[in-house]
């Protein structure tokens, strides 16, 4: 699965205490303040919903002394039993200086799935010898509280690990912090000892196998990871383990954090490469070589007016942040057009652009596809490029992973299955749902618009199927219990099946655009107000995604009682554990 799914939470005697993660199947990291002397403990990760919390023990510490101006907040849980999920990378915290922006997932109080908060370091120097200290990237964020000791800090563009939250700013309004890097935590734990690189190793070559296993696992490479890493093991290297590697994820951490020699690490990359450029049968070779620019929209939190913006572009299989900003609804427009010229510079030449907005639920109907292409060009921007739109929720790990599977099997139909929401008999929302599941069906198409009451549960469980492809007319059908034979939304429909019936999922944005542009020639055209949810996770290649996005889906809950916070004294500013 491509999400960060190593974020762990850590709860003791049933409440949370803080965050961790995860750096080997059975071994999570987590601060000492959090776990010591604090009941039982149970891990559990987030970002693999519904997955049950593992039991832990504290198996080694930081020899923490209990205060908080004292070194050593370091505690190792060993899990019960080992989870199959991919450990954190792990990255010298040298790389972290500089404009470099660095994010922490945390469980403060009302937030049981998380959230994020983006910060960077003040510089080089060790408070104390032991720790960097942290300032907000922006002064509107999320702040460094309680629930975020022991959150990995990572960074943006990699999700590779520096650190880890150990205290925040304990003053109002002083959005700063503290973490333990990478090489303080080796030097409490030397279990640490191999998962760190050097500061001089190349990290390139680190991202580079990262990205192929990745690459590996959503195309669905058929590939034994022991007999791969037997043909890439030098003569000094050890045989692999008696147990073998259950997943290709393991035999890439074996080879980078267990042996001495980096070459076996390059052999494993190079063979790796060459499995994946050898072209598999059963795949689809016309599949489009789509280069999304993303922009993604959000409630801001600091207003109604208020909008949040993230622009990135995707391209040599990652992602590249390229804009962030909050602006209010008058500047909105402005600020996507400024953020998807930057991204130009980011496509990977020759590749098919696509724009795809993630919106919350409540915007999907927005007529983003009718923007104006820049400043200086009032074309809608829909008519000049492929717009799709998809939701914020379906960023989680377990629907990409679902929607990768979807897609895997469409690579080889002809077709664009439609299944009919009709506005006047719709049926029930749970037989819409096992249609989606269980039939040949890849596009939910809608005659009615998102929030049409009679349907818009039926809508909810397209978004949650998930159903790869969503289509509808922002127009509809207005009529609240629905019309006859004369219904603009079931003739919506029929040309909506006459269409794409004999058109490949992945090429539809590129049909909805000749569409469109068909549409703004022709008055009354069926596709004017024509919305197109098109969401193959295979497009959005990084690695870290659910780390990197700043809209984690979290859903907000009665909020914990207030945890008591030790103070922390640090010149005139005073801090608390987080």
């Amino acid at each position: 699965m491509s999400g960060a799914e190593w974020h762990a939470r850590v709860e003791c005697a049933g409440e949370v205490a803080g965050a961790g993660f995860l750096v080997a199947p059975g071994t999570v990291l987590t601060c000492a303040h959090v776990a010591l002397d604090r009941g039982p403990l149970t891990v559990s990760f987030p970002q693999r919903p519904g997955s049950p919390a593992v039991p832990a023990r504290v198996v080694a510490h930081g020899d923490w002394a209990g205060g908080p101006a004292d070194p050593g907040d370091l505690a190792v849980l060993e899990l019960a039993e080992e989870v199959a999920i991919a450990p954190a990378a792990l990255a010298p915290a040298v790389t972290a200086h500089g404009e470099r922006k660095l994010v922490a997932y945390g469980f403060p109080a009302g937030w049981d799935e998380g959230t994020l908060a983006e910060y960077r370091t003040t510089g080089p120097v060790l408070v104390g010898g032991e720790w960097i200290q942290l300032e907000a990237w922006s002064g509107y964020g999320q702040p460094l509280v309680a629930g975020f000791s022991g959150a990995a800090v990572t960074l943006v563009e990699t999700g590779e690990v520096v650190g880890m939250v150990t205290a925040a700013a304990g003053a109002k309004g002083v959005l700063s912090g503290r973490m333990m890097p990478t090489d303080v935590i080796e030097r409490h734990w030397p279990g640490l000892a191999g998962l760190v690189p050097a500061s001089g190793s190349a990290p390139a070559a680190r991202r580079r196998l990262r990205g192929l296993v990745e690459q590996a696992v959503r195309a669905g490479l058929d590939c034994d990871p022991v007999r791969l890493y037997s043909d890439a093991a030098g003569e000094l290297d050890p045989p692999p383990p008696p147990e073998g590697f259950d997943s290709l994820w393991s035999a890439a951490w074996f080879v980078q954090g267990e042996l001495d020699d980096p070459e076996t690490a390059t052999r494993f990359a190079d063979r790796l490469e060459s499995l994946l450029a050898t072209p598999a049968v059963h795949r689809s070779t016309a599949r489009p070589d789509w280069a999304p620019i993303l922009i993604e929209l959000g409630h801001s939190g600091a207003g109604e007016d208020l909008v949040r913006v993230e622009v990135s572009a995707y391209s040599g299989g990652r992602r590249h942040p390229v804009a962030s900003d909050t602006v209010p609804h008058t500047r909105l427009r402005a600020c996507v057009q400024d953020g998807i010229e930057a991204a130009f510079c980011r496509l990977t030449p020759g590749a098919e652009e696509l724009i795809a907005f993630v919106l919350p639920r409540d915007w999907l109907d927005w007529p983003v596809d009718r923007w104006e292409s820049d400043a200086e060009d009032d074309t809608p921007l829909g008519l000049a490029l492929p717009v799709v739109v998809t939701d914020h929720v379906r960023r989680r790990a377990r629907t990409r992973h679902a929607l990768t599977r979807a897609w895997n099997r469409l690579d080889s139909r002809t077709g664009a299955s439609v299944h009919r929401v009709a506005c006047g008999r719709p049926g029930q929302p749970s037989e819409l749902r096992l249609a989606l599941l269980e039939s040949e069906h890849c596009l939910a198409g809608f005659a009615t618009a998102p929030d049409a009451a009679r349907t818009s549960e039926h809508f909810k469980t397209s978004l949650t199927a998930p159903a790869p492809v969503i289509v509808w007319s922002r127009r509809g059908c207005g009529e609240p219990d629905g019309c006859g034979d004369d219904c603009p939304g079931t003739a919506f429909l029929d040309e909506l099946d006459a269409h794409v019936s004999r058109i490949p999922p992945a090429e539809l944005p590129r049909t909805v655009l000749t569409l469109r542009r068909k549409a703004e020639a022709k008055d009354g055209h069926w596709a004017r107000d024509i919305q197109l949810l098109w969401d193959d996770p295979r497009c959005f290649t990084d690695p870290h995604e659910e780390v990197a996005h700043l809209r984690s889906p979290v859903a907000r809950s009665a909020p914990r009682p207030a945890v008591q916070h030790a103070q922390l004294p640090l010149g005139d500013a005073r801090f608390t554990v987080a």
